[in-house]
Parts: C-alpha cells; structure tokens; sequence
C-alpha cells in the first residue's frame, strides 16, 4: 500500500467492470454494507436518516470550500505573517487603550517589520525551469535520479532564488545563484522509494520570500510527472505448463465432432451432421462413418486481487499479494496468452446497498499492468474475495484457469465457496499469503489452495508444478 511520500493513485485508465443483476445474502454472497452511512445511521431508511446523511455531506462540502479560501488567504502571508499582523493590532488596541508606550512602540516597529517584508515581493520572476526524470519507473526499493534545469532568458542580471520541488509528501529545495543573461543552472536530486505507489514529482516553483518569512509569493509551471514504484515480482516458471491444462491449440480429452485434433472414426449415429461422414470409410465397411475429434481450446488465464483490508492480516501481507498477481499477470503477459487482471471495487462512502463491481487492469503489456498495481489500495468497503469471484466469472466469459489471490485472513470455506462460482471445468488456484510461513499445497476437486510465506515460495512451486 502506498506510505508517507507516496501519492494514492495513477494516471492510467482503469475499466470498472459492474454486476447488474442482484445478489442475495446467501454463502455465495453477501451484502453486509460497511461504509460511512452505515456508521452513521446503520441500516436505517427514512427522513431522518437521510437528514442525517444530508448534514455530514453538506458539512464535508462546506469544509472543502473552506479550506480552499484559506488555502488562497495563506498563499502569500504566512502562518508567521498572520501572526505577526495579529500581535501588532493586539498590541495597538492594548498599548491606546491601557497607555502602555511600549506595546505601541512594539505595534509600530511591527508595522515597519511586516512593509519591509512585503517589498521583497514586488517585481517579476523570469526564470525558466524544467524538471526531467530520465527512469520514472522502478522497482520497490530502489531510487531514482531527477534533474532541475534553471535558465535565465532575459537579457538582464537576475538575482538568486530560491526553486522548490514536490516530491510526494516531501519537498527538494535548491538555491539558484545569480545568473547572468542568458545563463542557466543544473542540479540532480535523488527520489528514494521504499514502497510500491505513485510519487508526484514537481511541478517547480520559484519562491520570492522575505528573509523573516512572514511572506511568499510563488510561481508554479505546469509540468508535474509521476514516477511508478512497481511492486517487486519475481519470474515463474511459464504458465503454458503445470496448472494450466488447456492449451492453446492443443487436444483435450473432450471429443466433439467439429475440431481440427482428429480422433478416431464411429459409426453415424441419428443427429450427426452429414459433413462429418467419411465417404471412404463408408464405402469400405458399407455402414456411414463419421469422423471424431478431440476438442481444442483457448486458454484464458484471469488473476483476481482482493483489495478488501478484511482479507488480510496487514501490510505484509497486502503487498505480497500485489507482488504475486503481478508476477502471475507479466508472465501471462510474455506467454502471449490471454489473460485478465482484476481488483476489487469499492462501494461509495454514502451508498445505500453494496455495490458488486471490480476493476479491470490493464494486462496488454507487463509496463502498463504494472503501472496500475502501483496504485491499488486495500480499501474496508471494497469487494471480499467471494464477491469478487462472484462478479468476475459472470463478466468474464471463456475462463480456463482463475488465480485468487488473497492474505491469510480468509478462511478455507470462502476459498471454497469463491471456487463455486465458476463453471465446472476452470480450475481455480488460490494464492494465500501469509508471511514467514512454512509454504503448502494442496487439492479438493477443482481448488488448489497455495499458501506461500515469501514470494520466492511462487517460484519454487510453479517449478514444481511444471516439472
């Protein structure tokens, strides 16, 4: 999950995928609602329910508009500044009123203080900055490098400023000496990433303060760019092998008499369509023959992620079942198979029912499958691991093999239950992850449940599933 210095959220599209039809509380599903309406009024419909409703929204609202006028008051005076200017009309309206001569003497050398501070405003910046990230994608753990151009296109001697950086939740502050006309200034910064997310980097801006800081006027370009900390992932074993068992273009056991894998011949039974007849082997036997082949199909391989905090013990765990699907999802990916990579929905703050819908990543390349899980968050009203299974074997048709990958908070019987919901024939693989724990495998029917306790624990068992 995204940590201090990293930014919630990507810039690249996200499919939302939603279920129309209704779902009941049964054990396949439920519609248990855990979001701020049912913290507020729990399950109560009615005028004063919605009254209530209305209020808290109506209060956010009003306190986002609030804190955008005082986002634009603060802009140039400070929180030094606002305090400096209370003090002197406080020591004013107490040095008039009281005749202390030494608060007014104060009030006044704070005027003189607060004017001064303010000429340190007045004239133009002209300095051209541009900020560049040479790799804006990297891996958990690593850093990365950013480079600050600075230029001076007017003709004139401009004096030093003072350039600052965004960086997530931190700031890079550079001082830029003098430069004379038509002079430039470069420096490099490191952006470290211990955690997988999206880190905003910039825009720039050129700060003209004074030097108490009691004001600060700012000019911003409009250039911001988003480094991608991918979630580690390891390569497995291909997928083309071991767990998966129907291959692309390669026989199964099902017959069918309309293929391209020839079986065998049999005798024309009523029903049988006439282009099936093999005229030679008829006139041999004197009886109709029809030819029977085994069946082929296209393998359609789906990761399902659970986003639902429920599911999982903690950040450990959350972050390895992010590494394992994307893991799963490049190697799909490299294998040239079809595959679909989908996350749990979150059902809005206010909503009335649960809303039973997920996230469609995009799985066309491992770059931009890995770009959107660098922005998943485990979320309290997103989907459960069953839900999920639920919506994503009625929206997606022609899956051969499900991968569910979930933390050790869910149990056996919603592995189980979660495993029902596709169509007889899709084996179904659970991958659960729970840190440090001794690795498992094991098979009831169609559901194999993998328990890993480090990600390296992935490779080693698809290589013995291959082998």
């Amino acid at each position: 999950m995204a940590k201090p210095g990293d930014v919630r959220g990507g810039t690249t599209q996200q499919k939302t995928i939603p279920l129309t039809r209704t779902v009941s509380n049964t054990a396949q599903g439920s519609t248990e609602l855990n979001n701020a309406r049912t913290r507020l009024v729990g399950s109560r419909q009615g005028a004063l329910a919605e009254a209530v409703i209305w209020t808290v929204r109506a209060g956010r609202s009003v306190r986002a508009v609030l804190a955008r006028w005082w986002a634009s008051a603060t802009s140039v005076v400070t929180w030094l500044g606002w305090s400096v200017a209370l003090t002197v009309v406080v020591a004013f309206v107490l040095g008039y009123g009281l005749g202390w001569q030494e608060l007014v003497a104060g009030a006044w050398a704070g005027i003189i203080v607060v004017v001064a501070a303010a000429l340190f405003l007045i004239g133009r910046t002209t300095h051209e900055a541009t900020l560049s990230l040479p790799v804006n994608r990297i891996v958990a753990g690593e850093s990365a490098v950013g480079q600050l151009d600075v230029i001076n296109p007017s003709k004139r001697l401009l004096p030093g400023a003072r350039l600052e950086v965004p960086v997530g939740n931190g700031l890079a502050d550079f001082q830029v000496p003098a430069l004379a006309a038509g002079g430039s200034y470069d420096d490099v910064f490191t952006v470290p990433a211990l955690h997988r997310g999206v880190i905003p980097v910039g825009p720039v801006r050129v700060v003209r303060a004074d030097p108490l800081g009691l004001v600060r006027r700012e000019r911003e370009w409009n250039e911001r760019i988003d480094l991608f900390v991918h979630p580690r992932t390891i390569s497995v074993p291909s997928l083309s092998t071991g767990f998966v068992r129907d291959l692309e273009g390669n026989p199964t056991r099902d017959l069918t008499a309309n293929d391209v894998s020839f079986h065998a011949l049999r005798e024309y039974m009523p029903g049988d369509e006439r282009r099936s007849i093999h005229w030679k082997s008829t006139a041999k036997t004197g009886q109709f023959m029809v030819r029977q082949f085994e069946e082929t199909r296209r393998s359609h391989l789906m990761v399902a992620l659970s986003l639902a905090e429920a599911d999982y013990a903690g950040d450990d765990d959350f972050e390895m079942a992010v590494s394992v699907a994307g893991s799963l999802g490049v190697r799909a990916i490299r294998d040239a198979r079809t595959v679909s990579v989908v996350v749990s929905e979150s059902t809005p703050e206010f909503a009335k029912r649960k809303v039973f819908a997920m996230r469609s990543l995009a799985a066309i390349s491992p770059t931009r499958l890995l770009d959107d899980l660098s922005s998943v968050d485990p979320s309290a009203t997103a989907l459960g691991l069953s839900d999920l299974a639920r919506v994503a074997a009625d929206s997606i048709a022609g899956i051969s093999l499900a991968f569910l990958v979930c933390g050790s908070a869910v149990s056996p019987a919603t592995l189980r239950s979660a495993s029902r919901h596709f169509p007889a024939g899709v084996e179904v693989i659970a991958v659960v992850c729970d840190p440090e724990i001794v690795p498992s495998f094991r098979t009831a029917g169609e559901l194999s449940v993998l328990t890993i306790g480090f990600l390296e624990d992935l490779q080693q068992a698809m290589a013995r599933a291959a082998a």
